[in-house]
This record gives structure tokens, C-alpha cells and sequence, in this order.
């Protein structure tokens, strides 16, 4: 496994630089939660699963490194803090869901001495990471039963142990297959702008023992056409309760390709990922970010001053393009309704706390 996030016994958190790989693995220590915030808004962390379990952490450290004897003061730091990591990413199901958990912990234990509190809230952010590790292993389980013996799978982005507690989503499947003996293949999309194909799933594949070929993203719909394509499957950053799913820009295009070369789409997610609040993708906020991110390489520009930048993270798949999604829990096939099934989820999450609890 790859050492991408640790809080260590002196309340601080280490974190892998993902910005710098796979030329340079450097790692940054903390103690500050604005640190945290900045990281994640930099995408020195990143991945849906990954920066809620920092945001956990970097609440933990910021309560931790807070000297105070007033209980209203530091019932006010804690709000601030929270509202600080709540604003470092938009789109992201999971670092909402992880941050809404500390603060029902905060909440429900207010009254209690505060070291006590700061125990419990470290306590919730490590069963938190355990079970995204739990959710991995079982989605990589699941995913498997759609791998044949042989196959060929194109992926897009990272959903792999650099975005995650555990194995990964999509990659955690491919992880899982090739483990099994199965002959598996992978066509990495490079991912523009930030080339978190190129960069990141490679460097993860080369450390699996995974074969595979590094494409410029629009040459997928070529290999499709050759049918040298037998699945798409990719992560989420969030899902909405019809199914319809928001991932890295770039997703969408790939699900079209797909319906129209008859290929099945899948996308893997842990069920955090999943907003049972939201009744359709058109209500999820698509995080826009700089211009510099398509104008410049390697902090070099490359356009003109004056020309307009469209940059969302994220795309809108509709829910009618996707195959399946695959969860922890099982593999979920269209209609997709997932608001119904909110209570299966919660407590699915509870078995995995307590049988985290059992073996410790």
C-alpha cells in the first residue's frame, strides 16, 4: 500500500505531495488544519474518499492545537474550522459526509471535558479512514464478478489507492481481478489538465504489476471503435440519489463513446459518496477552477493573456449511461434509486464499524 496520509501521536498529519508524483514522493507535515484546507484545494491531496479522511484529521489537530478554557470559545473554533475545510473542494460527496460526522460527534459530546471530546473526534476520524479501507476491499470484491478472464479495461483519472483509505475504487476492481489470476489490461486516460492518468494511475499500476498503455484522452473512442475496448470504469466524486453521477470532466464523453459503441460504463464508489439528499446531478455544484491549470505547463505559459478559460473539475454523467455501480455493498443496476435505499447504507456502515471494533 502506498503511504499517502498519517496523523501521527504528536498531532500532526503527513501526507503525500500528489502533485509531484511520480517524478518526486515528498511528504509534508502539519499540524495546522488550514494546511489541510489548503492541500486539499490544491490537490496535493486529493480524491474524493482521501480528503474527507484528512478533513477529519486536520479537524482533529485543529481542536488538538487550540488552547482555550472557554467551552464557547472552543465550540466557535470548531465551527470555524469546520467551515474552513468545508469550503476547499465543492463537489466532493465525501468530504461533507466526513466533516458531518466529526461535527455529530462534537455535538453530541459537548458538554464533556475537552480532551475527552478531542479523543472521540480522533477515535470517529480513524473509523472513518478504516472503514474507506473496508469499503475498498469489498467494492474491489464485487467489482471483480464483472472482470472476465481476460479483458481489457480503460479507466479515467485516479480512483485508485492515492484517492482512497484503501485499494481504490475503480482501480481497487482491477487490483482485485489481477489478484484473482485474471489476465486484465488497462488503457489509462492521461486526464487533462492536470494529467492525473498520466501521472498518478501509471505510477500506481507500475507498483501492482499492471500492464498498460498510456493514451491521450480522445483517442479512447478510437480504441472502442477497434474494439479493443471491453469496459470503461471509473470513480465518483458524487453520486446522486437517481444514479446520475459527477466525476472528473472528461467522464462524460467516455459514457457517450460507450453507449454508442455498446460498451459497458461502469463506476465504483463507496456508498459515502453517494448524496441521498440530492434528487438529480443538476443539482451538484461543479467546482470551476483556474485558468492557470490549461494556460500554463509546468508553471510555464503556454496561451496568450487575454483568452477566456473554461475549466470545471468535474462532468454530469446521466444515470441512463451507466451500466452499473458498484458499491460495497452490492452491484446496483439501473433504475437507480438510492434515497430509498439510505437506511441499507447506514447500517451496512455500522456492521463494518462494529466488525472494525470486534477485531481490535
Amino acid at each position: 500500500m502506498i503511504d499517502k496520509l498519517e496523523y501521527t501521536n504528536k498531532h500532526e498529519l503527513i501526507f503525500l505531495d500528489q502533485t509531484l508524483l511520480p517524478l518526486k514522493e515528498k511528504y509534508h507535515k502539519t499540524k495546522s488544519y488550514k494546511d489541510v484546507a489548503e492541500a486539499i484545494s490544491l490537490l496535493k491531496i486529493r480524491g474524493a474518499p482521501l480528503i474527507g479522511i484528512a478533513a477529519a484529521y486536520g479537524i482533529v489537530m485543529g481542536v488538538h492545537h487550540y488552547d482555550t478554557d472557554n467551552r464557547k470559545n472552543f465550540e466557535i473554533h470548531f465551527y470555524k474550522i469546520t467551515e474552513t475545510l468545508r469550503t476547499s473542494r465543492p463537489t466532493a460527496k465525501n468530504l461533507f459526509y466526513a466533516i458531518d460526522r466529526m461535527t455529530k460527534v462534537f455535538e453530541e459530546n459537548i458538554d464533556k471535558d475537552f480532551i475527552e471530546i478531542e479523543d472521540l473526534l480522533l477515535r470517529e476520524a480513524d473509523a472513518i479512514f478504516d472503514e474507506d479501507a473496508e469499503m475498498c476491499k469489498r467494492i474491489g470484491v464485487n467489482g471483480s464478478d464483472l472482470i472476465g478472464e481476460k479483458m481489457s479495461i480503460l479507466t479515467h483519472c485516479n480512483a485508485g489507492e492515492l484517492a482512497t483509505g484503501g485499494i481504490g475504487t475503480a482501480l481497487g476492481i482491477i487490483y482485485t481481478a489481477h489478484q484473482q489470476g485474471k489476465d486484465v489490461f488497462v488503457y489509462v486516460d492521461e486526464t487533462r489538465p492536470l494529467l492525473q492518468g498520466s501521472r498518478l494511475t501509471t505510477y500506481e499500476l507500475e507498483r501492482n504489476g499492471i500492464d498498460f498503455d498510456l493514451i491521450i484522452d480522445s483517442m479512447a473512442a478510437n480504441l472502442m471503435r477497434d474494439e479493443l475496448v471491453d469496459c470503461v470504469i471509473i470513480g465518483a466524486d458524487r453520486i446522486a440519489s437517481n444514479g446520475d453521477v459527477v466525476n472528473k470532466v472528461g467522464s462524460y464523453s467516455l459514457a457517450v463513446n460507450c453507449a454508442y459503441h455498446k460498451i459497458p460504463f461502469y463506476v465504483a464508489a463507496p456508498g459515502s459518496t453517494i448524496d441521498f439528499e440530492i434528487p438529480a446531478g443538476d443539482k451538484i455544484e461543479i467546482e470551476e477552477r483556474g485558468s492557470e491549470e490549461i494556460t500554463r505547463v509546468n508553471g510555464e505559459k503556454i496561451t496568450s493573456q487575454k483568452i477566456n478559460v473554461i475549466n470545471p473539475a468535474f462532468d454530469l454523467i446521466p444515470a441512463e449511461l451507466v451500466t452499473a455501480i458498484i458499491t460495497e455493498y452490492k452491484i446496483h443496476y439501473p433504475p437507480y434509486n438510492f434515497g430509498a435505499l439510505k437506511h441499507l447504507f447506514q447500517s451496512y456502515v455500522q456492521t463494518l464499524r462494529t466488525d472494525d471494533e470486534d477485531e481490535n
